[in-house]
């Protein structure tokens, strides 16, 4: 089994994660940016971040044989802090860079006016870059949220076959399929989606233009949540080939959009380093 996760956090998980990752199936795998959990008190601290996106991240994955891509933004939550949105206007360098396959995270939190500005900016960004987009939907009044980030989506212009709204339930996917875009959905230990109500979606709305994914980071999460909702629809009936069009093909075809993938498995080199350091302990 192959598998694609199109929404992923590991700058905030272990190598044993990656181990683990790699036995399940996964062979790549794309790292949207994101909050650290803590507000950040200045731009620059993105910086450093979005380049270890750009760096750090895809060797660590590489020595397990996982390709790592990103998207790059300025989160929604972080939009209402006047410290941090400057990073609008330094988003194009790194939108420029070659493992970066869209915009994002992007969307809504709160639904602010700020939140506003920072996402029509944004999805202008993507079509500038000819990238497709990555959009959270709220976590709280999400079908509000979502009809509210759809003619956002209209008004911008941007094609939406380039556009996931991502983190969607059994509330909001009638919505999102209907307007063309791609549906996403984090599977989730006690919050979000279950596998098993993933399935059942699944059965009722078809597999065209559907990311599963498992938004693990820091928070209660698990990075094996693509390779369990693949279980599960084997046990529910579904063949392999479904299978692997919902957990690979599926994420290939949105992410190869941008023209920036290249899934040849990388070799694992325990001799290699990034920037002078590695992810090896206890060596000579």
């Amino acid at each position: 089994m192959r598998i694609f996760d199109p929404h992923i956090h590991m700058s905030s998980r272990t190598t044993d994660d990656y181990e683990a990752m790699y036995a399940a199936g996964v062979r790549a795998l794309v790292e949207p940016a994101f909050w650290l959990g803590q507000p950040r008190t200045s731009p620059e601290s993105f910086y450093d971040y979005f380049d270890s996106l750009l760096g750090w991240e895809p060797y660590r994955a590489a020595q397990h044989g996982i390709q790592h891509y990103c998207t790059i933004a300025l989160n929604p939550k972080e939009a209402n802090d006047p410290r941090c949105t400057p990073v609008l206007d330094e988003l194009d360098r790194y939108l420029a860079k070659d493992r970066v396959v869209a915009v994002g995270e992007i969307g809504y939190d709160s639904m602010t006016p700020e939140e506003d500005e920072a996402l029509a900016r944004q999805l202008q960004l993507a079509i500038e870059h000819e990238l497709p987009a990555l959009v959270h939907t709220p976590h709280r009044d999400k079908a509000t949220g979502t009809r509210r980030t759809l003619d956002v989506v209209r008004e911008s212009g941007i094609a939406p076959e380039l556009v996931v709204l991502d983190h969607l339930n059994e509330l909001t996917v009638g919505m999102v399929l209907d307007s063309g875009c791609w549906a996403g959905f984090s599977i989730y230990p006690k919050t979000k989606m279950s596998e098993d109500r993933m399935v059942s979606i699944l059965q009722e709305h078809g597999t065209d233009r559907v990311l599963v994914n498992s938004a693990a980071d820091w928070g209660r999460s698990d990075p094996l949540k693509t390779r369990k909702t693949a279980d599960a629809m084997l046990a529910a009936g579904f063949d392999d080939d479904t299978v692997d069009k919902v957990l690979w093909r599926n994420p290939v075809a949105f992410y190869g959009q941008s023209g920036r993938l290249d899934l040849d498995e990388p070799k694992p080199d325990e001799e290699s380093s990034f920037e002078g350091n590695s992810i090896r302990r206890g060596g000579a």
